[in-house]
């Protein structure tokens, strides 16, 4: 039954190119043996020629029209090629439909090549997973809490924390980079991903149906079926094109008659080429194959689209909005300097902080965390609930005590800059978070990040394709300056909010100007949302991640670059592939009309030209 299947499989992906294949081969029987058979018998090697060959375009342009209510372009090759035939044209019609069904071959290959892709992709998930008693079960049976062993060689089969042993990983099916990464306890790691040195103890903490790996695949898939605003005018101009060309044909099988006196055969042949080379079969395959390689060769090397839409649109970008931390810097600041005030024991402080702190993912608040680690003492474990202020800090009652741990807009920022200009003369190109007590600001902390220096490299490639580039990040001013200038961004907006960044991007709309928002954080999901195109990196907050309609799996600003060079080569290639299009069938026309080709000759320009912005379209998929 496997074999059965086998077949099947092979013929639903290669059918249509066999089918155009034996079309082909026939129509060359017929050629060479046209001098040595009887006249039926040619004839009928022609129509197996046209049954093979066209069974697949006209099912498909028969569909579609009682689907759409539209008439399309497999429909006028199926009238032309018939029409052909219906005045003695066997050959020319037959050729027709082969060409045709070939250039037809070749956008399914293109659609099944990047389905193939994602296909592949998809086969990098281990089915099965080995929990640590040895027993080997489905991935589907894995829940969050289950510990797995991971061998050397073997990929990982569901995301979890490292609870034991220590490796490098190849997050290259993630990421796109070929460098691996090291990994020890308590670090990260993926489904899909490759453990190439020792054995690991992983306790699954998500899903196997919510992995990263699987929410790539769903990106990917939904990416491959939307379409882009070029795609859908295309699409929708394609049912009154073709009102417009039967209209002219129609009038074509009379008109010359009278006007200038051709036979009612070479009049309705004319009419059956202009119906071949007025076609906009090319036309209709500018696109959709140079978008659906965009959208593979990006997925290749990290960088997700979540839909055509955003790929044609990343080109038209000016101005590129970035969150600092996590984005521009590595976000993983760390405690640098301190002053608390000395009545306040250390220790009680640290295990306060811990507790908080303990209940952000945010980069800054697992800085804090790990200063109070370093601290002597045992955590005491207190119980609170915590509240969130994005963009400001935190807040939670302990044993009857009010705590405040955030930035000076959080504590209040008169007395935050009391409290630091007491104790530092100088404003710091630091982080500050402050500790209040009740009424009373106990504490504060001085953070640094370190800046990216592939950031700093994307920042001046960004420039140079003509991109203004500016940072909206909820630090001080004295901290913002320092690292715009170290990025080489002149242009910044500090001590932002949330709704600060969102005004900023509303504003820049308003000047008529394309967004694009880059951050990883939840406080970056309304910017994201807010501006043209979205753009998370891969580490970052699910929100964000749901948020963008552009993923960049590795936190690495580089990405971004090449994100937009795919874009500019894809807008490339569409443009080239409709001026081409335009133009052969503007010549095809006139040449039609001036009497000069013949339907062999229509039909190879026509087809030809079919074939060619496929191709063109296809040189996405070399893109890196």
């Amino acid at each position: 039954m496997s074999k059965i299947n086998q077949i099947v499989s092979f013929f639903k992906i290669h059918g249509e190119i066999i089918a155009a294949a034996i079309s082909g081969i026939l129509i060359l029987i017929a050629w060479i043996l046209s001098s040595h058979i009887h006249h039926a018998l040619w004839i009928g090697l022609l129509i197996a020629a046209f049954l093979i060959g066209g069974f697949a375009k006209a099912k498909e342009g028969i569909t579609e029209t009682i689907k759409t209510k539209q008439l399309n372009v497999e429909l006028l090759m199926i009238i032309a090629a018939i029409g052909a035939a219906s005045i003695g044209y066997w050959a020319e019609g037959a050729i027709l439909i082969f060409i045709f069904s070939l250039s037809g071959a070749l956008e399914s290959y293109t659609e099944n090549k990047n389905k193939n892709e994602l296909q592949s992709l998809m086969k990098l998930q281990p089915e099965t997973a080995t929990l640590l008693d040895g027993k080997v079960i489905h991935i589907e049976q894995l829940q969050p809490g289950d510990q797995i062993a991971v061998k050397a060689g073997e990929r990982i089969p569901a995301d979890g924390l490292i609870i034991k042993g220590e490796t490098t990983i190849d997050e290259s099916a993630l990421s796109g980079e070929s460098v691996p990464i090291s990994k020890r306890i308590g670090a990260e790691v993926f489904a899909g991903t490759v453990n190439l040195n020792g054995s690991l103890h992983i306790e699954i903490n998500t899903l196997p149906n919510e992995t990263m790996f699987q929410k790539i695949i769903k990106l990917v898939q939904n990416a491959h079926e939307e379409r882009s605003p070029s795609q859908q005018f295309i699409e929708r101009f394609e049912g009154l094109y073709v009102k417009i060309v039967l209209i002219t044909v129609a009038v074509m099988m009379f008109l010359p008659h009278y006007l200038f006196g051709w036979s009612w055969t070479d009049t309705i042949y004319r009419a059956m080429i202009l119906l071949v080379v007025a076609s906009p079969c090319a036309l209709v395959a500018s696109i959709m194959p140079a978008t659906l390689s965009a959208i593979s060769s990006g997925a290749r090397q990290g960088i997700l689209f979540k839909g055509g839409v955003y790929v044609e649109a990343l080109a038209k970008l000016n101005v590129i909005a970035l969150d600092k931390t996590g984005t521009l810097t590595k976000g993983e600041p760390a405690v640098v300097d301190s002053f608390i005030v000395p009545k306040q024991n250390l220790e009680e402080l640290a295990d306060i902080i811990y507790t908080i702190e303990n209940e952000s993912i945010h980069p800054l608040a697992l800085a804090m965390k790990n200063w109070a680690e370093a601290q002597a003492g045992e955590r005491l474990g207190l119980a609170t609930t915590v509240q969130h202020h994005n963009g400001r800090g935190l807040a939670a009652e302990i044993n009857g005590v009010h705590w405040l741990i955030g930035n000076a807009e959080m504590v209040g920022k008169q007395a935050a800059n009391e409290f630091f200009q007491t104790h530092y003369t100088v404003e710091q190109a630091k982080t500050n978070i402050f500790v209040k007590k009740d009424t009373e600001i106990i504490a504060v902390f001085l953070l640094k990040d370190t800046l990216r220096q592939e950031a700093v490299e994307a920042i001046h490639e960004l420039h140079q394709l003509g991109l203004r580039t500016m940072m909206l990040t909820g630090d001080n001013e004295a901290t913002a300056k320092s690292i715009a200038q170290d990025a080489g961004i002149t242009e910044y907006h500090a001590n932002c909010l949330p709704e600060d960044k969102v005004n900023h991007l509303k504003q820049l709309r308003q000047e008529s100007q394309q967004t694009a928002m880059v951050g990883d954080g939840v406080n970056d999901a309304p910017a994201l949302a807010t501006a043209n195109i979205g753009v998370a990196m891969g580490a970052g907050s699910d929100i964000a991640l749901e948020t963008a309609n552009i993923v960049l799996m590795k936190n690495n600003l580089a990405k971004m670059v090449n994100a937009i060079r795919i874009s500019k080569k894809m807008n490339a290639i569409i443009k080239q592939n409709i001026i081409f299009s335009l133009a052969v069938i503007g010549i095809l026309i006139v040449s039609n009309f001036l009497q000069i080709i013949n339907m062999p000759l229509g039909v190879i320009g026509h087809e030809g030209s079919t074939i060619l912005v496929i191709l063109n379209g296809l040189r996405m998929l070399k893109t890196e």
